[in-house]
């Protein structure tokens, strides 16, 4: 029996009707194109009935988008959105409302992919371009990535390159006893299963003892004290090990860089660079190193190189270092950056420049010193006398006292053992300084105590070297030059705003306007993720059905929302499963068998949970060899620990035997991880909890419809049965510690207790106006739009894999390899063709090389997934042509593609084709083509002439005389 269900009609209006793309008239002739008399004839086809799920989803009716957005405001209202001083890496901060609307709330920024296609990424690879260099420069390193996912992971991948790095046989790193509590926490939880110790201790007195790969120093201090670490960082080196410097970014601009410091990493968060603290997340984290470590710098480097012109262009640089290339040999399981985040920080940056950037870091230190001043008036002499931004004060038994008074001012403090941490941001005003009195017990004058004070930034650690020369920091100071500038970058990109972006695995569906508006609401972006939590009852009722809601949809019986990226959710989801095996005495367990077709970012998150990886092969149709799969278990059965198995598969299809392949690890002691990534083929159809898997991460930013933002922000919740339950992530700010320094079972992996909070709000609201018919309806068309994708390519391209009953899932693989064997023509060529009929490319050769992956979603139209179908089928019809002998490939539209206006310019024309059939081929209307704004890119030079920041503007006068 299927589950009661709504005729399709009867689902026309609302939100679900604006969000499915086919209307039912639409559906009813796609159903009829690939052959299925409706709906649940097709997924009675595509799905196994032994996992069909019956029962209807029950998460309640949808609401309107006014209904909704109601109810958005009563939650926020259950915020109580006060002044955090808390410090601790998170700071009140002031986003230029100019940025704020035409970036965050830009469709055009927040709906684009990975630039992995450079051509139609340009605008955003330009801003993360900026991003490099602005941390490039105020680091004093000499290279960048393009962004972590904040500072405890970013502490955690520096760990790990400083190990990689030296040659050294200890395994031990050091941690500065005063660096961020949930840094300590990250790095615990990677070291552990790595059998890497943490030696935590004062760099002075306890570092020169310890025999180390290298040490993380905070710099200020998490309790605001500013030391010169030149001396530790030189006794660090002459050891043999590495220096990291956990360093705050607006602080440098007063004080000594990291690479004056004598650092090799400098590691932290941009999100004081006009980013809300938004309870967590999600904020840019960063990384620079020596240009020796730039081929082991983890994450994305944007780089830049030429084009067919010659003329400059940005590209991902140095990909080969990616865990998609290098699996389980790869260092880290980094899939996703803070892209959007690390763009309205360097926007930041280029909207105030250096001069800028520096009265803002002088006001704050100045009334963090006013304050000082006013604390010793009242007899709190602050601990610290050396400081940027934060004091801590010995208060004693007057803890309470005073702590009460703050509250009742709606002010946080940062509490300890009988003291009080404050931390100034640049919101912080005179009138608040006064408070802060108050709440010690005085009445003071901000205006009686400021003038007195001289300049208190620490002697020998004052900056000297310049930062931020390059032009595009000084270009833009009226609000209509950046506003040009952000509008002429969006213009160079191709976001899904303006095309369907069909990326097999990626998910990139509608991201509702209405779903975007509460993200930047006071009461969800202005609290502090460690504020007490009665301060965020409507954040924490939001968990709480998010999480109910989650375990109704995928079967499970716990959730923890705490990993902020897929990847990283699929480690978590490792590490739960690890803590299982230890608790029951069976450490041991450390083989984890990935198919062969599996995401890399499987096996390198395997390697990185401490697992060993044995590849399991795919059989003709791409499924699971069963066989295999039961051979491997036999043969590693007292060691077994898991497999990770991606359902449906990567290769676009539901595998007959998943109940088979969970049993057959099951009875050799093994976990079943379930790899969300494809969700969104499954929801209320099938449930990974009742077929077999034990934990899954689940995409928010796929199925859930938080938006890609160029590579991230996103959110890798993992649901668990309730045996994995006791080893969730767990999080120092709100958990006790066990006496072996983790605060759960499965550690802590993020910096903030709830990852990125505030875009969680985006999925929850997403729900709520879904309802669970829209959310069974989202994935039934999705599933038909591949089917009918695949069967109108298929006479062009054949499909390469389909199920028994010929059916494939959300996504299908579709196979050119034979094209390039008759003629040259390579999924590249096809790729780049396609930007000329204003499409982004599927996915290339993944997981099949020389294939294209294509996944349509539930929310492109029936005219839309056509005109995308007649744009390839056009491209086949070039390649036609030279077959015929018409074109030579090189000569051909296809390997000049993509076609710019340079070309529609260039005075002699020699090629065999038309300028009419280059620029605008059949099908595309004149009127609004996208202009791809460089040619083809030469990866190889990039790679050979690495350059991943702006030159200073000293090299431009060279360059001119």
């Amino acid at each position: 029996m299927h589950p009661p269900r709504r005729p399709i009609d009867d689902l026309a209006n609302g939100f679900v009707r604006r969000h499915i793309g086919p209307s039912p008239q639409d559906i009813r002739a796609m159903l009829r194109t690939v052959g299925a008399d409706s709906l649940e004839a097709l997924m009675d086809d595509t799905l196994p009935a032994a996992i069909r799920q019956r029962a209807p989803l029950d998460v309640g009716a949808p609401l309107s988008e006014t209904e909704a957005l109601e109810h958005m405001s009563e939650l926020a209202s259950r915020n109580q959105v006060f002044t955090s001083l808390i410090g601790q890496g998170y700071y009140g901060t002031i986003m230029p409302t100019v940025i704020q609307r035409n970036i965050l709330e830009n469709p055009a920024w927040y709906t684009a992919y990975t630039p992995y296609q450079p051509e139609i990424s340009q605008g955003r690879l330009e801003a993360l371009f900026n991003f490099q260099t602005m941390i490039c420069d105020l680091t004093g390193l000499d290279i960048a990535n393009a962004s972590l996912l904040d500072e405890a992971t970013a502490a955690a991948e520096a760990m790990a390159l400083a190990e990689r790095s030296v040659q050294k046989k200890t395994k031990a790193f050091f941690v500065d006893h005063d660096v961020h509590p949930q840094t300590l926490a990250v790095l615990r939880t990677r070291a552990e299963p790595l059998g890497w110790q943490i030696i935590v201790g004062d760099p002075v007195t306890d570092l020169p003892q310890a025999d180390v790969f290298g040490a993380l120093l905070q710099y200020p201090g998490s309790s605001g004290a500013l030391r010169d670490p030149r001396p530790t960082i030189a006794a660090l080196h002459a050891k043999g090990g590495l220096a990291v410097v956990a360093a705050d970014l607006l602080a440098l601009t007063l004080i000594a860089s990291p690479g004056d410091l004598g650092a090799d990493i400098a590691i932290g968060s941009a999100q004081r660079f006009g980013v809300p603290m938004g309870y967590g997340g999600p904020h840019a984290g960063y990384m620079a190193v020596r240009d020796s470590l730039k081929r082991a710098l983890p994450g994305r480097i944007v780089g830049q190189s030429i084009d067919c012109h010659g003329q400059p262009a940005y590209r991902l640089a140095l990909q080969t270092r990616e865990q998609h290339i290098r699996r389980e040999k790869a260092t880290s399981n980094i899939c996703t950056a803070q892209v959007l985040l690390a763009v309205l920080a360097s926007m930041y940056a280029v909207y105030h420049g250096p001069e800028g950037l520096a009265a803002i870091a002088r006001a704050i230190h100045r009334r963090t010193a006013v304050l000082a001043a006013g604390l010793r008036k009242l007899g709190f002499a602050p601990r610290n006398e050396a400081f940027f931004d934060t004091l801590t004060i010995e208060v004693g038994d007057q803890q309470d006292a005073i702590v009460a008074r703050a509250r009742e001012a709606k002010i946080n403090f940062r509490i300890g053992d009988g003291t009080l941490g404050i931390s100034l941001d640049e919101t912080t005003t005179p009138k608040l300084i006064e408070a802060v009195w108050r709440a010690f017990g005085g009445t003071l004058s901000y205006a009686e105590i400021e003038p007195a004070l001289r300049d208190t930034v620490h002697p020998t650690l004052k900056r000297t070297s310049s930062y931020l020369t390059q032009e595009v920091f000084h270009l833009y100071r009226s609000e209509t030059e950046l506003l040009r500038y952000m509008r002429k970058l969006s213009d160079r990109d191709l976001a899904l705003d303006r095309a369907m972006i069909p990326l097999g695995s990626c998910t990139m569906k509608l991201n509702g306007t209405t779903e975007m508006m509460p993200l930047t609401w006071a009461g969800f972006a202005q609290l502090h993720p460690f504020a007490p939590p009665e301060q965020a009852e409507g954040y924490h009722a939001l968990f709480d059905r998010l999480e109910t809601w989650l375990t109704q949809i995928t079967g499970y019986d716990a959730i923890s929302l705490q990993p902020n990226s897929g990847a990283q959710g699929e480690y978590a989801g490792l590490l739960t499963i690890r803590g299982y095996h230890r608790a029951r005495g069976e450490p041991h367990r450390k083989i984890c068998l990935i198919p062969s077709s599996a995401h890399g970012t499987n096996p390198a998150s395997a390697a990185m949970a401490g697992m060993d990886v044995v590849v399991v092969a795919c059989n003709e149709r791409g499924d699971v060899d069963v066989d295999d799969l039961r051979a491997k278990a036999e043969q590693h059965s007292a060691n077994l620990a898991a497999v990770m198995i991606t359902y449906p598969s990567t290769h676009g299809v539901f595998e007959e035997h998943i109940r088979e392949i969970c049993e057959i690890v099951h009875a050799h002691g093994g976990q079943v991880y379930l790899d969300g990534a494809n969700l969104n083929a499954q929801v209320g159809l099938a449930r990974p909890g009742d077929f077999g898997a034990d934990v899954s991460h689940l995409n928010l930013h796929k199925t859930f419809a938080i938006p890609h933002g160029g590579g991230g922000p996103g959110m890798g919740p993992i649901g668990v049965k309730a045996h994995l339950a006791p080893f969730l992530p767990g999080h120092p700010c709100c958990d006790d510690t066990g006496p072996d320094g983790f605060t759960h079972g499965g550690g802590t992996v993020a910096a903030a207790p709830y990852g990125s909070a505030s875009i969680l709000t985006i999925s929850y609201i997403y729900i709520l106006l879904m309802g669970g018919d829209g959310l069974r309806r989202a994935t039934e068309v999705a599933i038909l739009n591949a089917n009918y994708v695949a069967q109108r390519l298929d006479p062009h391209f054949p499909v390469l894999y389909r199920s028994e009953r010929g059916r494939v899932a959300h996504e299908c693989i579709i196979d050119p390899r034979a094209l390039k064997n008759s003629t040259g023509i390579t999924v590249d060529d096809i790729a780049k063709r396609l930007i000329d009929y204003g499409f982004h490319a599927p996915t290339m050769s993944f997981p099949v090389a020389g294939t294209l992956m294509i996944e349509p979603t539930e929310s492109e139209s029936k005219a839309e997934l056509d005109r995308f179908c007649d744009a390839m089928i056009a491209i086949r019809r070039e390649i036609a042509e030279i077959e015929n002998g018409r074109w030579k490939a090189e000569e051909s539209p296809l390997r000049f593609a993509p076609h710019t206006v340079h070309d529609l310019v260039e005075e002699q024309w020699r090629r065999p084709y038309s300028r009419a059939v280059g620029c605008f081929p059949a099908g595309t209307a004149r009127h609004d083509k996208y202009w791809c704004p460089v040619g083809r890119i030469d990866n190889v030079y990039g790679d050979r002439n690495l350059v991943c920041s702006c030159p200073p503007i000293e090299d431009y006068a060279l360059a001119a005389e």
